[in-house]
């Protein structure tokens, strides 16, 4: 009997086709295995990259480095919910508008469905102001991981959504209670570490971020952040995670 192999009958068009398909697969594949690598924008209280002690559901984040001054993390886009407060006093801002997104999440939607806080709570501070004129302080709340998609509809006209993009964050934490002068005062820290690394960030606001609620007195864990622009800067003396 005469001996056929692969090679006798194979056509190019028939090898290009196989290897273009296998070429499409790997690449599937590999796309798949990305995905299931990032980071999910929001998980349980208890994961590593949680400071969440109060809520069943948090804010994740992928630490990029670590330096003596800050912290480099990585966001996957997230949704939440927002109003405006206008005031002289981040303390007194914040007051106004917390109340209006406890009361959506409490029941106060077109769907009357009321869901748990989740942390950290996100207040926009802008960085150019007068002393003597009030400024816009934006308050967000993250949705739930169940209502990122399809958040209730809010019956508070000055209620709005917000989807946060992938990115990149620069990080200082503090303790104690968040107020106006300690937002200040670690925004400006951080920003002059930033500007000895030659870091590019927006310099339009910062955000103040709380994880705990009044009634926590001790162990109490806020940050701020600067939204990095291009690649990230880990300083001369990263402590790199990867």
């Amino acid at each position: 009997m005469e001996e056929c192999s692969f090679t006798d009958v194979r056509s190019p068009m028939l090898f290009l086709t196989i290897s273009g398909r296998s070429v499409y697969g790997l690449a599937l594949l590999s796309l798949l295995w990305l995905e299931s690598l990032a980071v999910p924008s929001i998980g349980p209280s208890n994961s590593s990259s949680s400071f969440c002690t109060e809520s069943e559901e948090c804010l994740q984040f992928e630490l990029v480095c670590r330096t003596d001054e800050y912290e480099v993390r990585r966001y996957s886009p997230s949704r939440w919910v927002s109003t405006d407060a206008e005031a002289y006093f981040l303390g007194v801002g914040a007051a106004m508008a917390f109340r209006r997104l406890y009361h959506y999440i409490s029941g106060a939607n077109r769907e009357g469905v009321k869901f748990e806080m989740t942390a950290p709570v996100l207040v926009e501070v802008p960085e150019e102001g007068k002393m003597w004129e009030p400024a816009i302080y934006t308050l967000s709340f993250l949705l739930p991981s169940a209502y990122q998609e399809r958040p209730p509809t809010p019956t508070n006209d000055k209620l709005y959504f917000t989807d946060m993009p992938d990115m990149d964050v620069y990080v200082r934490s503090y303790g104690g209670w968040m107020l106006s002068i300690t937002s200040r005062l670690y925004a400006h820290l951080l920003s002059r570490a930033l500007t000895r690394a030659h870091a590019l960030y927006n310099h339009t606001h910062h955000y103040t971020v709380g994880y705990d609620s009044p009634l926590k007195l001790l162990n109490r864990h806020n940050e701020v952040w600067y939204v990095a622009e291009g690649e990230p800067v880990c300083g001369s003396n990263p402590t790199d995670t990867h």
